[in-house]
């Protein structure tokens, strides 16, 4: 049996903030897009941009994190696969539309980049146990460790400098 393979990895920035809502039965979804950007120069010596615009949407505990740290402007990888779904819209007429459902999302970018408070921020995954309860250290009692750990200028001697 021959095996055949759909899936989609994409580097870009969400065009929008995400969108969280619930089934009804509690399961949730949430959708954002996100754009892509190709650039190239013609044979006349032209520069050219395309920028493609992706749905994407997530599940479960993954449509939840990205809800939670997700906003427009920023960059992400998401990896995922396409989907094509058919509907008929109110006026009778048949619609289609593409989408990737992503079972991967990892930020690219610091929130302090995009204008917020600095968090460091795991790559998350819809088959990785989330553990959002466990607090992370901040900022500052980060700086605190690490300048514990480092030696001062007195537990230094000139022997152990390398020039």
């Amino acid at each position: 049996m021959a095996r055949s393979l759909n899936r989609v990895q994409l580097i870009g920035n969400l065009t929008r903030d995400p969108e969280l809502r619930y089934t009804p039965s509690g399961t949730a979804v949430c959708s954002f897009s996100i754009a892509t950007n190709r650039n190239w120069t013609t044979d006349t010596g032209e520069k050219k941009d395309e920028v493609e615009f992706h749905r994407i949407v997530a599940w479960n505990k993954l449509a939840e994190i990205c809800s939670q740290f997700l906003t427009k402007g920023r960059k992400t990888f998401v990896e995922g696969r396409l989907v094509t779904r058919s509907w008929t819209g109110q006026d009778g007429a048949q619609k289609q539309t593409t989408e990737i459902v992503i079972s991967d999302m990892i930020l690219l970018d610091s929130r302090r980049e995009s204008g917020q408070e600095h968090a460091e921020e795991p790559p998350v995954s819809e088959n990785s146990e989330e553990k959002a309860e466990t607090p992370k250290k901040s900022t500052k009692a980060k700086d605190e460790e690490v300048a514990a750990e480092t030696p001062t200028e007195e537990e230094i001697a000139p022997d152990d400098i390398p020039f």
